[in-house]
C-alpha cells in the first residue's frame, strides 16, 4: 500500500525516547511515507539516535530551537503534493495518511484535513475531538466533514503548495497555538479546513514539557493573531475577554506584557481578514469560551 503522495514532517527538541517511538510507528506505516525530522537543537543525542536507528529518514539540524518554524524548514524539502505534520509524541495510524490524501485529491478547494486524536496509553478520545466534530461553522455541500476555523498541527495533513503560499508558520510565534494565524491565512486564500472522523492520530503526551511556558506563549500568540488579523471591534472584544478569563498570575501578566511590547511590528504587519473569513471566526467565539483548546491560553 505504498503511497507517494504525502511526506511526514516531525519537529523535536530533547525528547529522544518519545521521538524514537514515533519514528518507529511511522516506519511501519503501510504508506511508507518519506519522513523529514527537524531536530531543534537537541542536546540529548537525539540527532545521533535518529541517524543510527533511521538512516533512511531525512534529518535536519538547524543548530538551534526554531519552534514551529522547524516545520517550515522541512517543508522546503517536501516534493509531494501533501505534507502531514507530526509531533515527537504523536503518530499516524495505518491508512490515515492515504485516507487524507484521497480526500485532498477529491476536493480541490480543501486545504487541510484534521484527524481524530486518540490519547495513549489509555486509547481514549481527546476531548477536543468533540469540538472538531461539533463545529458550528456552515459548510459547502461538497465538504466531506465539519468545517473548521483552525487545525492542530500534530493531527493534520495539508496541501503543500497552500502551506507555502500562506507563508507557513509565523517566525515570531514559536510554539503554542501557532496554528490559528496560519489557518486564518489559508482561509483568506480560499481554502477550506475540515475534520475527518475516519482518520486517526495517536498522542502520548511527553512528560518533558514546560506547561507554564506553553501557556504564556499561547496567550501571547492569541493576542498577536487577534491584533494582526481581526478588525478593531472584534480585536478589542477578544482582548478584553482574554484579560477577564485567563488566570490572574505572573504567567498571564508576562504574556500580555510580551504581546504589548511587540505592537510596533504587529501594526506594521497587520492585515485584516476578508469579511467572509471574519464572519466564520465570529461564529466560533461562543464555543471557544469553554473550549478544550484553551489549554493553550487558560
Amino acid at each position: 500500500m505504498t503511497d507517494p503522495r504525502t511526506t511526514v514532517v516531525v519537529i523535536t527538541h530533547n525528547r529522544r525516547p518519545e521521538l524514537l517511538r514515533t519514528l518507529g510507528h511511522l516506519a511501519r506505516l503501510p504508506e511508507k511515507p518519506r519522513v523529514i525530522v527537524t531536530d531543534n537543537g537537541s542536546t540529548d543525542g537525539t540527532a545521533e539516535a535518529v541517524a543510527r536507528h533511521h538512516p533512511g529518514m531525512r534529518l535536519l539540524r538547524p543548530g538551534r530551537n526554531l519552534g514551529a518554524v522547524g516545520r517550515n524548514l522541512a517543508v522546503r524539502e517536501v516534493r509531494t503534493p501533501y505534507v502531514a505534520f507530526c509531533d515527537d509524541d504523536s503518530w499516524w495510524s495505518p491508512g490515515s495518511l492515504a485516507g487524507a490524501a484521497d480526500l485532498l485529491d477529491r476536493h480541490p478547494a480543501l486545504g487541510t484535513v484534521t484527524a481524530r486524536i486518540i490519547v495513549e496509553p489509555d486509547g481514549t478520545e481527546d476531548p477536543i475531538v468533540r469540538e472538531l466534530r461539533d463545529s458550528p461553522l456552515p459548510r459547502p455541500s461538497w465538504l466531506p466533514g465539519p468545517a473548521l476555523g483552525s487545525f492542530l498541527a500534530a493531527a493534520t495533513v495539508l496541501r503543500t503548495d497552500a502551506f507555502r503560499t500562506a507563508g507557513g508558520f509565523h517566525p515570531r510565534l514559536w510554539l503554542g497555538g501557532e496554528e490559528e494565524l496560519l489557518a486564518a491565512d489559508l482561509a483568506a486564500d480560499g481554502w477550506w479546513l475540515t475534520y475527518a472522523e475516519a482518520l486517526t492520530v495517536h498522542h502520548q503526551a511527553s512528560t518533558a514539557r514546560d506547561p507554564t511556558l506553553r501557556r504564556r506563549h499561547g496567550i501571547r500568540n492569541t493576542l498577536w493573531f487577534t491584533w494582526l488579523r481581526r478588525p478593531a471591534g472584534p480585536a478589542l472584544r477578544r482582548t478584553l475577554n482574554l484579560a477577564r478569563t485567563v488566570p490572574r498570575d505572573t504567567v498571564s501578566l508576562l504574556a500580555f506584557a510580551e504581546a504589548a511590547a511587540a505592537l510596533p511590528w504587529v501594526l506594521r504587519e497587520r492585515r485584516v481578514l476578508p469579511h467572509e473569513v471574519e464572519s466564520r471566526l465570529r461564529l466560533l467565539e461562543p464555543s471557544q469560551r469553554g473550549s478544550t483548546a484553551r489549554r493553550y491560553t487558560g
